[in-house]
């Protein structure tokens, strides 16, 4: 695409003045300013509409960031992020007229640092990014001149003032650069040392509410038990200490409101890299630690739960189960079956959003009702199977069951939010205390049934559109005329991500042959993102796109109402 001067856009500007809306499709193309190209991806159909597409080019000669800010792709990934927020932070524009005629914003990141295509940045230093204006109007008519601010005067500015190393806080940029680099390299540390999750000393992990994740101001600082400490040496913070999970069964144990779930919590977002001043920059957990809950109402289909729910009274067959308003039990079973198709090596679980049968029977259940009643084997007599046979552990935050005390390796009390290791203690009072229950020993947990899905239960689309998707927030994709609801997948932290599942779905179709399982084309779509980059996912510049894991993925399409299935051998 030919590149035209910036006063090319300014005369059409003063030329479609006072025209219909459409005149605004004029502006579509290239320009150049001092010191960046503009470029003007897509025009909106009218004021009302999604804001148009738009992008802006710095050359590295102006950028002026040293090349060690993107020496390494960690570097490179963590630069994106920190500059996306810059960007955001130099504001948008004000209202300009009718509907969102104005607007200038671009994808606004939370608390985690993730790969993002809001903004590109090469190994040379040139930068891109990708946001959405508002072209303004008065009804349907153009306002030229209200445009001609927006172009020539609100984002000259927010350049010079957010992608311009001159400009920027270079101190905040590093500590931003440091911290991603520190938690790569103790999120690598852990499989050396037996661990699937580190807590550093000092970290705040209690939010500011359940809509806020900014830290709780005078929180009290996680402090590790001295027996379950480690020391970790971080490329940048140098010797840290914390807390570490070990691999096999950990319990996390206490009183109501001491802090049990806010502990599982950070471990369930230690899979991301958090900002300098959240609290969790130094909370690290394995990148295969699923978050499992029970999903009253979800779909499942063609899912093996015989593992845990075999011989229903109506016969039902559940090596290859599928229902389209799952129970708590069978909603929970399904969720850790489809985790560890797709590779889960670290589930994390709370009482509080799980089903009772599905964790617990005890001593005077099992004699009321007989084995040969009750098609539920509860995860307490799973849990050890699924560590031996699978190498699978589990984190569990478990408040009214001691009798989970028989089968931990690893037991944390939470005391006034201060954790102790309290494993002695906890084996101590299975001795003293045997609950008598028969738990089922020996049996191995079996393999995982890999599925094949059928492309042709896949549709997105809408009217006479082929394919049309979008994010609702975090909690649903808008799939062609299908809502998929993620409200109980935790792990998906940013819109931007659900953004980009929801365009990863169709590329994960067309890698779908009948041969091809769902885990095959999950991770060959993630692994494409990782090479390619997130454009790989859509046809145009897209500036609203954020990483995402293969567990994500394949839980959405796990949850698409249509989908259907056969089993891999």
């Amino acid at each position: 695409m030919a590149v035209r001067e910036a006063a090319d856009l300014q005369r059409i500007l003063q030329r479609i003045d006072g025209r219909g809306y459409s005149a605004y499709k004029d502006c579509e193309g290239a320009y150049a300013f001092e010191g960046f190209t503009l470029w003007i991806d897509h025009v909106q159909a009218d004021p009302f509409a999604a804001p148009s597409r738009v992008r802006v080019s710095v050359p590295a000669s102006a950028a002026g960031f040293p090349r060690g800010c993107c020496g390494t792709k960690d570097r490179t990934v963590a630069l994106r992020d920190f500059l996306a927020r810059s960007f955001a932070a130099a504001g948008g524009g004000r209202r300009r007229g009718s509907g969102r005629s104005g607007e200038s914003a671009v994808a606004l990141p939370g608390q985690e640092i993730l790969e993002r295509s809001s903004v590109v940045a090469t190994a040379d230093g040139d930068i891109e990014v990708r946001f959405l204006v508002g072209l303004p109007a008065r009804g349907r008519t153009v306002l030229g001149g209200e445009a001609a601010a927006v172009f020539f005067e609100e984002i000259p500015a927010r350049v010079a003032s957010s992608l311009h190393y001159k400009a920027v806080d270079a101190g905040a940029l590093y500590r931003h650069l440091a911290a991603f680099e520190d938690y790569r390299a103790l999120q690598a540390a852990l499989p050396s040392l037996g661990l699937v999750a580190f807590v550093a000393d000092g970290a705040v992990l209690p939010r500011q509410s359940g809509v806020d994740d900014r830290p709780l101001q005078e929180a009290v600082p996680f402090r590790s038990p001295p027996s379950l400490r480690v020391e970790v040496d971080l490329p940048h913070a140098g010797t840290v200490g914390g807390m570490g999970v070990p691999e096999g069964i950990t319990l996390i144990v206490g009183g109501g409101f001491h802090g049990k779930s806010t502990l599982l919590r950070a471990i369930e977002r230690g899979v991301y890299a958090h900002i300098p001043g959240d609290g969790r920059e130094r909370v690290a957990s394995l990148p295969s630690t699923m978050k499992i809950r029970a999903e009253d109402g979800r779909r499942a289909e063609g899912v093996d739960i015989s593992p845990f729910i075999a011989g229903l009274p109506d016969r039902r067959e559940t090596h290859a189960f599928s229902t389209e308003n799952a129970s708590g039990s069978t909603s929970q079973a399904a969720n850790i079956m489809e985790a560890l198709e797709v590779g889960a090596g670290v589930l994390l679980i709370d009482e509080d959003t799980a089903a009772t049968n599905m964790m617990i029977r005890d001593r005077r259940m099992q004699a009321l009702v007989p084995d040969d009643l009750e098609p539920i084997t509860p995860f307490i007599d799973r849990a050890r199977s699924l560590f031996c046979d699978c190498d699978v552990s589990t984190v569990l935050v478990i408040g009214g069951s001691g009798d989970y005390f028989d089968i931990a390796d690893t037991v944390v009390c939470m005391a006034r939010y201060r954790p102790e290791d309290a494993t002695a203690r906890a084996q101590a009072v299975a001795v003293a205390h045997p609950s008598g229950r028969p738990a089922r020993t020996g049996e191995r947990f079996g393999t995982f049934r890999r599925r094949i899905p059928d492309p042709r239960s896949i549709d997105a689309s809408k009217g006479r559109r082929e394919a049309r998707v979008a994010a609702d927030g975090v909690r649903a994709i808008r799939f062609g005329v299908h809502e998929i609801d993620l409200s109980a997948v935790s792990q998906v932290v940013d819109p931007a991500q659900t953004a980009a599942i929801a365009h990863a779905i169709l590329r994960a179709k067309r890698l779908m042959d009948g041969r091809t399982s769902l885990q095959e084309a999950v991770e060959a779509v993630v692994a494409e993102t990782e090479s390619r980059g997130l454009d790989a996912l859509v046809p145009y510049p897209s500036g609203g796109l954020a990483a995402f894991r293969p567990f994500e993925l394949a839980a959405a399409i796990n949850r698409l109402r249509t989908l259907r299935v056969g089993q891999k051998e």
